[in-house]
């Protein structure tokens, strides 16, 4: 089995305080996707960069203590990327993609909306220059997955407030309507709803840390693997892990039974 991480970490020397690296060496992963680092290259320690067993690849923003991606590898990748070609997000570290024989493991941290007007016209320009990257990666032939937080819930049984935050950013009609594009014109799946169709409270993979979100379990689902068809046809568990927090996310494993 192929297992594989998608952990928005809030910040990669927050985490490793509250156990993550313990935890990443216990599970045992292919790999393990990582977003939200806050940290740049002097920032990472031997242990960030190369825990037992694993080597790390990773996108710093040019910004200090802000965004970040990173996938941690068990074997050499043949080839790595790091940002997908625009120079505005690959400034902030959003994107790196490790490629082994014909399959890619991609961990992409896309933007938020929250803070302001200014930073959501900035994710609708991610949303515009992401959607034809990911139509070539398609072009390509390659199997891959994309693992991270696309800070979208798609649909309604995706969050707990959905009649609340229709207005909001992470579940606005545009921003919905993007992702379904991402599976219906770029043919791809989002891999968690393929082994769990109906799940609601149980599917939540961020809480706020306003009010008692998580004690309430007030959660959105924002954190996602999605792939290529044949890649999605192989996935067998998903679990999201709650019983440690690390971040204001909860890591999303999926086992998949692929062979090259």
């Amino acid at each position: 089995m192929l297992k594989i991480v998608s952990a928005n970490l809030n910040g990669i020397r927050s985490a490793a305080k509250k156990g993550f690296f313990t935890w990443m060496a216990k599970h045992d992963a292919d790999f393990i996707c990582v977003q939200e680092l806050k940290a740049q290259a002097p920032d990472m320690t031997p242990e960030f960069l190369t825990p037992p067993g694993y080597t790390g690849y990773f996108h710093y923003a040019e910004k200090k203590g802000y965004s970040g991606a990173g996938v941690y590898c068990k074997t050499v990748p043949d080839n790595v990327q790091i940002g997908f070609g625009c120079a505005e997000f690959d400034a902030e570290g959003r994107y790196v993609q490790c490629d082994f024989g014909k399959l890619s493991v991609i961990s992409v941290y896309c933007p938020s909306g929250s803070s302001g007007e200014e930073r959501q016209q900035a994710k609708f320009r991610f949303m515009d220059v992401f959607l034809p990257h990911l139509l070539e990666l398609k072009a390509q032939g390659r199997d891959f997955v994309i693992c991270g937080d696309w800070n979208i819930a798609h649909n309604e049984i995706d969050l707990k407030n959905f009649k609340g935050n229709r207005k909001n950013s992470g579940f606005l009609p545009e921003e919905r309507a993007w992702l379904s594009r991402v599976f219906d014109e770029v043919e791809l799946v989002d891999v968690y709803r393929r082994l769990h169709p109906n799940t609601t409270d149980e599917c939540y993979t961020w809480w706020s840390n306003r009010g008692q979100a998580y004690a309430k379990n007030v959660g959105w689902r924002i954190d996602y693997q999605v792939a290529t068809p044949a890649l999605a046809e192989t996935a067998r568990s998903a679990a999201i892990y709650k019983d440690e927090r690390f971040s204001d996310h909860a890591p999303l494993t999926i086992d998949y039974d692929w062979k090259q």
